[in-house]
């Protein structure tokens, strides 16, 4: 087993899982619910499938398309997101429920 791997890998998904929808899905269910094990336990499991599905997935995409091309669309595919969430942040928010809009 590849220790630096393992290690970068672990990093990596622990950073970008902090705060992200998952654990405020995991916090919200373990509050209102007295069994916080079994809150754990599903969202573990949850996120050990989709590793996994990610991981194989990604193993057979790297056989028929070369790793730089994929790395490539991904980086292309985070700056369209970036993009539009900077636009949005910027677009300023209409609230239907204000009076003037009455």
């Amino acid at each position: 087993m590849d220790i630096t791997l393992l290690i970068s890998t672990f990093l990596t998904v622990f950073l970008a899982e902090l705060g992200d929808k998952t654990q405020l899905a995991t916090v919200a269910l373990s509050g209102t619910s007295d069994r916080p094990l079994a809150v754990f336990l599903g969202s573990s499991s949850a996120l050990v499938l989709a590793s996994l599905i990610g991981a194989l997935a990604g193993g057979s995409i790297a056989n028929v398309i070369p790793t730089e091309v994929l790395q490539l669309m991904a980086a292309i595919g985070f700056l369209i997101i970036g993009g539009r969430l900077l636009l949005q942040s910027r677009t300023p928010a209409t609230n239907d429920d204000s009076p003037a809009s009455s």
